[in-house]
């Protein structure tokens, strides 16, 4: 009876101990060494950076409320939007008084924010997504927001747009969900765009400085004594 009873506890801890050594090292360490191999960037939470200094992830939206930005959708999560530790829906169904008096509000101020644009209000941009931290728009919804932000930034409007096309997202394999912008990529992309075409433009702020100066030199030699 005991002979029984050590050669079944034996096995079972045989098995418990090559089963860790297998589920619990050499599995985990092969899917590590096998992401890390073929697809670095995002096995490592699809970072995105700046000067080499990591500003969010392409799978986590962030607020953008600033008319020289795009927008993203709304979120619901508390106690600021697209936290990423409460990732949340509103729960509020589509017949609900205060989710529809919550869309009016949100039309308001898309709208508001771009009174030339009469344009539909793309309903990405009015509703949250379920968890609160979708970082995708639709096309359709990037394409809205262009004359908003070039004229905030005193951009060519086409040149926006150009911005918008190069980072639309096709559905996977042509097949798999909807065509997407990620907004965190496209507005990092704005501000190097911006500042290129900066770049490339006479400051104004440079020759005032300089007249500044002349006439202050030209002040102080008219009154330096004889």
């Amino acid at each position: 009876m005991l002979e029984r009873i050590f050669k079944e506890l034996r096995i079972s801890i045989t098995l418990l101990f090559f089963l860790t050594i297998i589920t619990g090292i050499l599995y985990p360490a092969l899917i590590t060494v096998s992401a890390q191999s073929f697809f670095p960037w995002r096995a490592n939470g699809s970072l995105l950076k700046r000067n080499d200094i990591i500003v969010g992830s392409a799978l986590i939206g962030q607020s953008f409320t600033d008319p020289q930005y795009f927008w993203g959708r709304p979120s619901a999560t508390t106690p600021f939007p697209y936290n990423a530790e409460n990732s949340m829906g509103s729960n509020y169904g589509p017949l609900n008084a205060s989710y529809l008096a919550l869309v009016k509000t949100r039309k308001k101020v898309l709208e508001g924010a771009d009174i030339q644009n009469h344009q539909s209000v793309p309903i990405d941009l009015l509703t949250a997504s379920g968890s609160g931290l979708d970082p995708e728009i639709s096309p359709q919804a990037a394409f809205y927001q262009t004359y908003r932000v070039a004229t905030a930034r005193q951009l060519s409007e086409d040149k926006v747009q150009n911005l918008v096309r190069k980072y639309v997202q096709n559905p996977d394999l042509d097949l798999l969900g909807e065509a997407r912008v990620n907004i965190l990529a496209l507005n990092l992309a704005l501000d190097e765009l911006d500042k290129a075409e900066k770049l490339h433009q006479p400051s104004s702020v440079k020759v005032e400085t300089v007249e500044k100066v002349e006439k202050v030199d030209k002040h102080k030699s008219k009154h330096k004594a004889p």
